[in-house]
């Protein structure tokens, strides 16, 4: 293949990876800041691209049928955060339920199972219609990154304020948090809200940018949004403020990107994708322990007394 080729699957993959990086803050908010396993995201991604291609087609101004898919987006996380701050239903089944109602539902937003967006003013095509040549992969690239540099500074003051501050602490210890009279439930239904809300909200921009919305396009969204996750604080070799864990979250989701189209330009097959995903993930979440293994071993040979069974014991390991 030629090296033309490879570029331009990089370029694709740059704007695919800016676009899907706004859901993994979404998902850096559960996972990392609140600590709670949800699912919702692959049925709220998905919710966000047929919202937003159903008003495109109807005419509505792209930009603003963002802001539709992103309300969109609040109501599948405060459904999820309902199950389970008032109903008491688990955390991750709270989300799986409210996940297998958005297919549906989903399918009733588009009134099928797809939508095409070709020959439809979406914000892509009209950024691309002002840029040298047209490149619609450059002007989502470009579109990507104004909104993720938004939502990384908003969300970085935002987490600095008390309500911000409260759901970081719901998310490490809820009992203390709820013994200084902070209502966890209310601050677990906001953090899920928000959550969700830009997991939508990069549905809307990927169909925007695909020209086409499809029920099954969020599938998988959860594992790619974790894996762009660990990959993020993989970078981070040493301990950093909010803001640059957020900007390596936005990292690392380009960097799983560009490696699933490096892969894919080796020849790997479309069909292997989610199995390569999985592999990813495993082999980003094994990198901290592996670290912290091999790390160990040579402290703890250091500390003990030379010539001892157990310091032999330690370098034969």
């Amino acid at each position: 293949m030629s090296m033309t080729s490879f570029l331009l699957s990089i370029e694709g993959a740059l704007s695919q990876g800016i676009l899907w990086s706004v859901m993994t803050l979404g998902v850096y908010i559960t996972f990392k800041i609140l600590d709670f396993a949800d699912m919702t995201v692959d049925g709220s991604f998905a919710t966000g691209g047929a919202v937003s291609a159903v008003f495109v087609m109807r005419g509505f101004n792209p930009y603003l049928c963002l802001l539709f898919a992103m309300l969109a987006g609040l109501l599948c996380g405060a459904v999820t955060g309902f199950l389970n701050t008032r109903l008491k239903i688990p955390a991750i089944l709270s989300g799986i339920l409210t996940m297998i109602a958005l297919y549906s539902v989903n399918i009733r937003i588009m009134g099928q199972p797809n939508i095409s967006l070709l020959g439809v003013d979406t914000i892509v095509s009209k950024i691309a219609v002002r840029l040298p040549g047209g490149s619609q992969v450059l002007a989502g690239l470009l579109f990507g990154l104004a909104v993720a540099a938004a939502l990384v500074g908003a969300m970085y003051w935002f987490f600095g304020t008390e309500i911000g501050c409260a759901i970081r602490a719901t998310g490490n210890n809820e009992y203390m948090v709820r013994a200084f009279g902070v209502n966890t439930a209310a601050t677990t239904m906001l953090a899920l809200m928000l959550s969700n809300g830009l997991a939508a909200l990069s549905g809307a921009m990927v169909s925007q940018s695909q020209g086409y919305a499809d029920v099954q396009m969020g599938v998988g969204t959860i594992v790619i949004g974790l894996a762009s996750v660990i990959i993020g604080e993989v970078l981070l070799r040493k301990r950093t403020n909010f803001a640059g864990r957020l900007i390596a979250v936005v990292i690392g989701s380009v960097i799983y990107r560009i490696i699933i189209a490096l892969v894919l330009w080796l020849g790997l097959k479309s069909e292997d994708l989610k199995l390569l995903t999985a592999l990813v993930v495993a082999a980003a979440l094994s990198v901290p322990a592996l670290k912290d293994r091999f790390a160990r071993t040579p402290a703890r040979a250091a500390a003990l007394p030379e010539g001892t069974d157990e310091e032999e014991e330690t370098r034969d390991a």
